[in-house]
């Protein structure tokens, strides 16, 4: 049987709270988290700004001593303790995973908490890459009562492996302002 993927996505701003959402598509109708200051354009690093946008999902990352390997069309890989994302601006591989330790600024990719056992990576800010438009722009695990991210979207974390087998290289994500 062929697997049937969404072709789009998209993250609707809740009225009465710029911090929570809904995504939707096809047979998807979820409850999400936003930035702490809500989506808008003109996203910078730091800011707390979801980007609006349409964007492509160029792979997803998993806690394999969490969770098993994803259902998914995707291409996927295996979070390791020593990955982290860089969100300096000001080094050669901003916006990218690096290895840690690592002399720049990060994000660690291996949590304590749930929030990125399954980590969709968006496309934001990655053809070309310019320094301090915002990085590390995913979709993941939300907070107990959908408390704001950083800047991504995050679903519940018991509904997002079942939300991945549904997204696949032809999907898009658009956030709406």
């Amino acid at each position: 049987m062929k697997r049937r993927t969404a072709r789009l996505i998209r993250v609707f701003r809740s009225p009465l709270d710029r911090t929570k959402g809904r995504l939707v598509g096809p047979g998807i109708n979820l409850p999400c988290a936003l930035g702490r200051s809500g989506p808008g354009h003109g996203k910078r690093e730091g800011d707390g700004r979801t980007p609006i946008g349409r964007f492509k999902v160029l792979a997803a990352l998993y806690r394999p001593d969490r969770m098993r390997r994803p259902a998914t069309i995707l291409p996927l890989a295996p979070i390791r303790p020593d990955l982290g994302w860089s969100d300096d601006p000001r080094d050669r591989r901003y916006n990218r995973p690096v290895d840690l330790p690592a002399a720049c600024g990060h994000e660690r990719m291996w949590r304590d908490d749930a929030l990125y056992d399954l980590v969709l990576d968006l496309s934001y800010n990655r053809g070309p890459i310019v320094p301090g438009r915002g990085s590390a722009i995913f979709l993941h695990s939300a907070r107990p009562g959908f408390l704001p991210t950083e800047g991504c979207v995050a679903v519940d974390r018991r509904r997002i492996a079942a939300l991945v087998e549904r997204i696949g290289p032809g999907t898009r994500i658009e956030i709406v302002g």
